[in-house]
């Protein structure tokens, strides 16, 4: 499996025709990163190709603040992930309280990266601000 995206792969040949790829783990730990914050900060039922593209509407669940949120949040960002960047596998989503984030909520993403026929783990940080934006680092 390639490491970029489709898109990714014709705009490196639009830029550079003679490219041609390669295997480069760290590019695709890179072009997966920016995928799930492109699909994490987009809002289900704003894309018309995929009307659950995208998560809930995060800034009403937190709003009701509570043990069920959390696991709502954890689910939905799961789900959406699985069905939408089947680069990863095995994903699993944890809530990662942290006091000095009083109004964020973070998580912690890990998954298999499944790249050319083997398996390698990654592991993100999510935090979901305040306003709804969420912010992904490796």
């Amino acid at each position: 499996m390639r490491e970029k995206r489709l898109l990714e792969r014709l705009r490196a040949v639009e830029l550079d025709p003679d490219w041609r790829g390669g295997s480069d783990p760290a590019a695709a730990i890179q072009s997966v990163l920016g995928h799930v914050v492109k699909i994490l900060n987009t809002r289900q039922g704003s894309t018309p190709i995929a009307q659950d593209f995208g998560v809930p509407d995060f800034t009403s669940i937190a709003s009701t603040f509570g043990a069920e949120s959390v696991a709502q949040i954890e689910e939905a960002i799961v789900r959406v992930i699985q069905k939408f960047e089947p680069r990863l596998t095995a994903v699993r989503v944890t809530f990662e309280p942290q006091e000095d984030k009083s109004f964020a909520l973070a998580f912690k993403l890990q998954a298999q990266l499944a790249a050319e026929g083997q398996a390698t783990p990654v592991v993100f940080e999510t935090i979901l601000n305040p306003d709804g934006r969420i912010v992904v680092m490796q």
